[in-house]
């Protein structure tokens, strides 16, 4: 597998531009099944994940035309029910996306279990709950799901028993489809959900309370066509404030979306890292406080995720080696992922005082000097994590399994070599 060689010790420095959201381009893609009319998404990420969707979109029938690497024409005129391909489902969790627009179009799909990242159990039950709520009739044989609504779905008010942002999508587009008003409460409200109702409004839908846990749908006949541009990923953006806050460079990041990052303003500015806006731009300057706030009387803070709009859980391990970096102590909190914290013993081994007090809270004590390392990346966001770690390291480090963080970051090599960075892929 390929391997990311890189030289730490360099300060990242320059202007880059973030891909398209892949958390909003799979939902996007899959959204497309639910209209017979011609839509085109701009800025879709080309990474690994939006081309395994394509490929299972493409096995129910649906025609994608790529115009050019990042705009995709998708026409989903003849739907096909077919059998998917289990691989192709388990290298992605977004296959379970699949679920709720088939449903809506043809009343039957068979689902192996998706995959994606290991950062522990990722429980499906919220999906079929509220798909079971609108009419869906789902068995499990272990290997497979089998969802049917022979009498179409129909219109009902559900609460999610947790704020799962791809079950809130699922149960979002099959209600765009079904009979009469669907009431959806404790929905997941992240940017990308957002955007999901937004595109089906653009495509005809009549949903209401957009950016809220409580979503009104009435549901509608058909749905048109649209062009629709994929929102900047806000995980890549926050990716570079943290690069160039722990290696001393300066960055402006073009086109970021900085209305999705209050949260993380406060939560990095715990952490002793500032930015700028101008205009779409954030801009990191150089010389970063990087000193830890304590909570009152002079207490260790505690930073934990959240559902929307607080600090999200995809962010944690990033923010934990932006915290290596800075001069104080502070507490971790990862509920919602019993692996999330795994990869805390990578950074050990590169000199981080870190210590995991059980696999959901890390006490992280700071500043340390961090030293190059063989490394495996675990999953998208902890693999990016330690791409940071080795650009604030002394010395050289390798990074393997790299094929996981590009199933998230397109290209961030040479991104981040335009940016000065000492990084080199090395294929096998």
């Amino acid at each position: 597998m390929a391997t990311f060689q890189i030289e730490g010790g360099r300060a990242v420095s320059g202007e880059v531009t973030p891909s398209g959201n892949k958390n909003a381009a799979l939902p996007l893609l899959a959204a497309c099944l639910l209209t017979e009319q011609v839509v085109t998404l701009r800025n879709v990420p080309d990474i690994a994940d939006t081309h395994a969707m394509r490929r299972l979109l493409e096995g129910l029938g649906v025609a994608i035309e790529i115009l050019d690497p990042h705009t995709w024409q998708v026409q989903a005129k003849d739907v096909r029910r077919a059998d998917l391909d289990p691989e192709l489902c388990r290298q992605i969790r977004a296959s379970i996306l699949l679920a709720g627009p088939m449903l809506a179009r043809g009343g039957d799909i068979k689902l192996p279990p998706p995959g994606g990242d290991v950062i522990g159990r990722r429980r499906l039950d919220t999906h079929f709950l509220a798909l079971r709520a609108l009419g869906a009739d789902v068995d499990s044989t272990g290997r497979e799901f089998h969802l049917r609504a022979p009498g179409g779905l129909r219109g009902a008010d559900i609460l999610l028993d947790e704020a799962s942002v791809t079950a809130t999508e699922n149960a979002l587009m099959a209600a765009v489809r079904a009979r009469g008003e669907t009431v959806l409460r404790n929905a997941a409200s992240e940017p990308h959900v957002q955007e999901l109702c937004s595109f089906l409004n653009r495509l005809g839908a009549r949903i209401e309370n957009v950016g809220s846990n409580t979503l009104h749908i009435q549901g509608v006949d058909s749905l048109g066509g649209g062009e629709h541009t994929v929102g900047p990923d806000y995980l890549e953006v926050v990716s570079f404030i943290g690069a160039a806050a722990i290696t001393g460079g300066q960055v402006r990041i073009r086109r970021a979306g900085a209305e999705h990052l209050s949260m993380v303003r406060l939560v990095f500015g715990r952490l002793g890292v500032r930015w700028e806006e101008e205009g779409e731009d954030v801009i990191v300057p150089s010389g970063q406080k990087l000193e830890i706030e304590p909570d009152l009387g002079g207490a260790v803070p505690q930073i934990s995720v959240m559902p929307w709009p607080a600090f999200p859980t995809d962010l944690m391990s990033i923010a934990i080696v932006v915290a290596s970096q800075a001069k104080g102590s502070v507490l971790f909190h990862d509920w919602m992922y019993p692996s999330r914290m795994f990869f805390i013993d990578k950074l050990v081994s590169m000199g981080a005082r870190i210590i995991l007090c059980d696999p959901h809270r890390g006490l992280v004590l700071g500043p340390t000097r961090l030293f190059g390392e063989q490394l495996d990346s675990p999953d998208i966001r902890a693999g990016m994590a330690l791409v940071l770690a080795a650009l604030a390291a002394q010395g050289t480090s390798h990074i393997r399994n790299i094929g996981q963080i590009e199933r998230g970051y397109e290209r961030i090599d040479q991104k981040l070599r335009a940016l000065g960075a000492q990084i080199t892929r090395i294929e096998p």
